[in-house]
């Protein structure tokens, strides 16, 4: 699988890339099928109260999954976006195999 990490507004360090390029690995066990992931990495800040965003696009033939998730730590978000891609690709091979 091809993937892209980008940050915007700030440069990421090669450890959270690292950790982000293991988890999406991990993916591939769920799907072999996918073909390019895009992983945004976000500062959002309300109210003095910094928030770490990841958004996480995944293709796949004939559709394009997304995720957003925001905590205290890139390492959590990434984590629950990926859980969320997780299940949206098993709810999507599971489709494709019933039909």
């Amino acid at each position: 699988m091809n993937a892209n990490i980008h940050s915007v507004g700030f440069t990421v360090d090669t450890k959270l890339e690292e950790y982000i390029n293991k988890k999406l690995e991990k993916l591939d066990l769920v799907c072999d099928k996918i073909i390019h992931a895009d992983v945004y990495l976000k500062l959002d800040s309300h109210d003095h109260v910094k928030d770490k965003k990841v958004e996480i696009k995944i293709n796949v033939p004939g559709a394009t999954l997304f995720s957003e998730e925001i905590s205290k730590s890139f390492e959590e978000s990434t984590d629950l976006a990926l859980e969320s891609i997780r299940r949206q690709v098993s709810k999507r091979k599971e489709k494709v195999k019933n039909n």
